[in-house]
């Protein structure tokens, strides 16, 4: 987990903040559900929670870290609200079932959509929203 992979190349990056101490859970929920993979991690100093983590998912970069309320006057991060992550992908399907499988929870079918798209959502262990698309099954 070299250094110089610690910035994304370009474009923009989402970057979650994980509450209750989640962030290592987190990295291997989007390992076993997205395929993502470890590019750094930097570990605070108290050995346990995570400053900053940089994955590699579908060909674009996710950075995320645990949350840290003693820096906000011990208030924790507010919990996801108003956003989605989007994943196109080739076979949405295979993409949809390992997710759930890995511990992902259905808020929109996954469907052939008027659009052109096999298209659905899911939720995250962790609160986040991820949206799933790929070409219509016939």
């Amino acid at each position: 987990m070299a250094d110089e992979n610690q910035s994304p190349p370009g474009g923009i990056t989402a970057h979650l903040t994980i509450r209750d101490g989640r962030g290592g859970e987190a990295v291997e929920f989007y390992r076993a559900a997205f395929g993502a993979e470890e590019e750094m991690r930097h570990v605070a100093d108290d050995g346990k929670r995570l400053m900053h983590v940089h994955l590699r998912l579908n060909g674009g970069s996710l950075m995320l870290n645990d949350d840290f309320p003693e820096f906000r006057d011990g208030h924790p991060a507010p919990p996801p609200a108003g956003a989605t992550l989007h994943l196109q992908v080739p076979d949405a399907d295979a993409v949809w079932d390992k997710a759930v499988a890995a511990g992902a929870s259905i808020r929109v079918p996954l469907e052939n959509q008027f659009w052109g798209d096999r298209y659905g959502q899911l939720e995250d262990p962790f609160g986040f929203t991820w949206s799933i698309g790929g070409p219509k099954k016939a």
